[in-house]
């Protein structure tokens, strides 16, 4: 039930007679007429622009169009007023009995109350994280953890088949520094003094690893030529490094149900098939191209490459896939994993990336459109750096990878709850502070705590009612009498638990889990404002002693609260509380 859809099904059934009358010309596109809360909560419950969009095409005067709407309208009982403001916009009033209908709708769906049909099953891949398998996971690859599993389950919520994949980089140059990382300290494993020299990885994590190159391999490595050992130990080290990762997603309670691996796509084919593709299309030709900006004559050198004509698809250059010397650039193993995504039939890719990926953006849309032709869209979002902070103060914890805070470092001290949560209270675009003392601290300036004490007081008041003797099960309590809820801190809070369902629409069609948060929290500012107007007004409290019906129809409206509380929740991937510690 999504009450917006609703009215706006009104509106649209109102605007067809409208036009069966004559009082609006046949032929109008009503696809821009919206319904949505207005701007001000003063001015109604919801507002429609359809005046406003319709009155040029139709020739007419906005009011014109507005005030016949409006009396249209006020012919349904759900509409208690429909009054027409500025040039023409309309603000309609609810019958009280549509916030009260949400209450029961919510108690019936439980934690499918504002599940979607939207995405009518259509196929989306998410990559997400795939993070170079060279060390563990650090805080910036946590926000994009938290970022495409939210958005992951958001889609899932609102209709869409949902594929989590994680693209494992084990094709390039650092994996081999990896594996030189990981001998020495295989070497120090057996006593030797390890030569961490610049560039490779000093991280002690790679300790561990050394020592199960021991215990696999004995001394067979030792003062041996790194031709006769790399090859084993990358494939050795990858495979730790992953295993790590995995434990480490695992700890934030990210499941991934695809590893695609980089290294798998040369030598079979596949990054030929792809280039062919573009070839076929005549996207690809040997050229020059332009020195880059800020390359004066003298820094550059230009030589013939063979490059991907990404101009025709969208981006501002022509992008090189093969190398001078023949081997194949970076992105041509992309090209052909994103081309393997599309054979897999996905309606829609969505990329999650780091934000030094952004100048990517472009040459990665062209790749696909040119590979799809313009069948598959692909949609990639950028995730903004995170900013330690304890107490108001840049914050360095202990590093086990010597140069960054993991994963593990920041769920080990806070939580995977509060990490999810807070990872997703700003947009992915935008950057993130994150403070250790602040996110922990037990009031309403902490989203996270704000929250979970709102379901924490309706589980409360629920056990409450019981040990009155009300029966507080769902389907007891959604046959309430809810006609009793009509104070107006009451329907302010129904028509917040009434704006769920569109708010998860609005969320997955945006891709932006974020708006998920950011209305638990209004949503749980609601029950707090109710909760402590009962500590002034008594007949405003949850629980009534020696009224039974009343309580019901009171808890009902909590009940249903922490129905929508739970089901945001679970986007989000955050376990909701009973009672607070």
């Amino acid at each position: 039930m999504n009450l917006f859809s609703d009215i706006r099904a009104l509106v649209m059934t109102s605007l067809d007679a409208m036009v069966r009358a004559g009082a609006l010309p046949e032929g109008l596109d009503f696809a821009a007429v919206a319904v949505e809360p207005p701007r001000d909560a003063a001015h109604g419950d919801m507002a429609t622009n359809a005046a406003m969009v319709l009155a040029k095409p139709a020739g007419l005067k906005p009011r014109e169009i507005a005030e016949a709407l409006a009396a249209r309208l006020t012919e349904d009982a759900r509409i208690a007023a429909a009054d027409v403001a500025g040039p023409g916009f309309l603000n309609l009033r609810l019958a009280p009995v549509c916030w009260q209908g949400i209450v029961a709708h919510a108690l019936g769906a439980g934690l499918d109350f504002g599940r979607s049909a939207m995405g009518k099953g259509a196929r989306v891949n998410v990559e997400f994280v795939s993070a170079n398998p060279t060390g563990p996971m650090h805080v910036g690859h946590t926000r994009g953890a938290v970022v495409g599993d939210a958005l992951s389950n958001l889609l899932a919520f609102a209709g869409y088949d949902v594929t989590r994949e994680y693209y494992i980089n084990d094709g390039g140059a650092q994996v081999d520094v990896l594996a030189r990382s990981a001998y020495e300290r295989y070497r120090e494993a057996h006593g030797l003094s390890p030569e961490i020299a610049k560039g490779l990885y000093p991280g002690e994590y790679l300790i561990e690893v050394g020592e199960a190159l021991k215990t696999e391999f004995g001394d067979q490595f030792l003062d041996q030529p790194e031709a006769v050992w790399l090859e084993t130990v990358r494939n050795f080290a990858t495979e730790r490094m992953m295993a790590m990762i995995r434990a480490d997603l695992d700890a934030l309670g990210v499941r991934m149900d695809v590893y695609s691996s980089e290294k798998a796509l040369y030598g079979t084919g596949e990054i030929e098939t792809a280039i062919e593709r573009l070839r076929a299309h005549g996207l690809i030709y040997t050229g020059t191209l332009e020195p880059p900006k800020g390359k004066t004559p003298e820094d550059w050198e230009p030589r013939e490459q063979t490059l991907f004509r990404s101009t025709a698809h969208g981006d501002d250059v022509d992008r090189p896939i093969k190398k001078s010397d023949g081997s194949w650039t970076y992105f041509a193993p992309d090209i052909a994993y994103h081309y393997n995504k599309i054979s897999r039939d996905y309606d829609l890719l969505i990329d999650i990336f780091g934000a030094d990926h952004g100048g990517y953006v472009k040459r990665m849309k062209a790749a696909v459109s040119a590979l799809s032709n313009g069948r598959v869209p692909l949609e990639i979002k950028l995730i903004q750096l995170v900013k330690l902070y304890k107490n108001g103060e840049p914050f360095k914890m202990s590093k086990r990878a010597g140069t960054f805070v993991t994963l593990r470092d920041v769920v080990e001290e806070v939580g995977a709850d509060v990490t999810r949560f807070v990872m997703l209270t700003r947009k992915n675009d935008a950057t993130l502070d994150f403070d250790f003392a602040k996110v922990l601290e037990q009031s309403k300036d902490n989203p996270v705590f704000y929250v979970q004490y709102a379901h924490a007081r309706v589980c409360s008041v629920l056990r409450k009612a019981a040990d009155l003797g009300v029966d507080v099960t769902d389907a007891a309590l959604a046959q309430a009498d809810l006609g009793q809820l009509s104070h107006p801190a009451e329907l302010a809070l129904m028509r917040k638990l009434a704006e769920w369902p569109r708010m998860v629409e609005l969320a997955a069609r945006t891709q932006e889990p974020h708006r998920i948060a950011g209305y638990l929290s209004e949503l749980a500012a609601e029950l707090h404002g109710l909760w402590n107007r009962g500590n002034d007004e008594p007949g405003l409290r949850f629980v009534q002693e020696g009224a039974v019906a009343t309580t019901a129809a009171k808890i009902a409206l909590a009940r249903a609260t922490g129905v929508a509380i739970s089901a945001g929740l679970a986007i989000l991937g955050v376990q909701p509380v009973e009672e607070m510690r």
